[in-house]
């Protein structure tokens, strides 16, 4: 800025109430048309910024709140999980050790079937999370298309526990999704939260007081010229 004068100075103009450093005031001041237009535009910027910041900060308050919610059901979902599958790996491996592999194949290919399946989403601060809901996969042994004479009870125990396994795996599904698109959500909230409250609040915040030093300055000089202006005046008239 041309004409202008960057001082050294840390004065609270117009009620600021952080010390400027001398070199932040100086960058700050020579990007800036320091005017009362550019000082209202600067303080609007800075609550606009400010009201942000807190909405996004209270939306990942609300997005944290549903993850911890969300969490805790999922590791005991998985926990469940495990110990089913485990539960069935061990049945399959009974089955296939005394009824032979042909039989557990055929019993298998004979209860093979699809599962109906109904996506639905719900809104939590902005964030569509997904909600999974299916027809139930456990049947009864009856309703598995294979002849009961040729199976064992060890057949159908592994189905069962296939069946309750796979209904398991589809809640976990739904609810793991859920929680990445909660994580991601989280974690590009904080970003733009510490942008604004590290970066651009801060930066608006230098500029505003850089302008008011200049404002400041200004209004010092004039009342300097006005005076000067005055004190000629009255000597011209007490020559005359």
């Amino acid at each position: 800025m041309s004409g202008e004068r960057c001082v050294p100075e840390t004065g609270r103009h117009g009620g600021s109430s952080e010390h400027i450093p001398f070199d932040d005031v100086c960058d700050a001041v020579v990007q800036l048309s320091a005017t009362r237009s550019e000082l209202l535009a600067r303080r609007a910027q800075i609550s606009l910024a400010t009201q942000g910041r807190d909405l996004l900060k209270e939306k990942r308050a609300a997005l944290m709140r549903e993850f911890e919610r969300t969490s805790g059901s999922i590791l005991q979902a998985v926990a469940k999980l495990g110990r089913r599958a485990a539960e069935g790996r061990d049945a399959l491996s009974d089955a296939v050790a005394f009824d032979g592999a042909e039989t557990v194949g055929s019993a298998a290919l004979a209860a093979s079937g699809d599962v109906s399946i109904h996506m639905s989403t719900r809104n939590v601060a902005g964030v569509r999370l997904v909600e999974i809901e299916h027809d139930p996969v456990a049947r009864a042994r009856t309703a598995r298309g294979y002849s009961l004479a040729a199976t064992t009870p060890r057949v159908d125990a592994a189905a069962a526990l296939f069946e309750s396994q796979l209904d398991l795996l589809l809640d976990v599904a739904a609810t793991e999704l859920s929680l990445r698109r909660l994580a991601g959500e989280i974690t590009q909230t904080t970003r733009r939260v510490n942008a604004l409250e590290h970066v651009v609040v801060p930066r608006l915040s230098r500029e505003r007081d850089a302008i008011q030093i200049i404002l400041a300055e200004r209004e010092l000089e004039d009342r300097v010229r006005l005076r000067r202006a005055r004190a000629a005046g009255r000597r011209r008239k007490a020559r005359t």
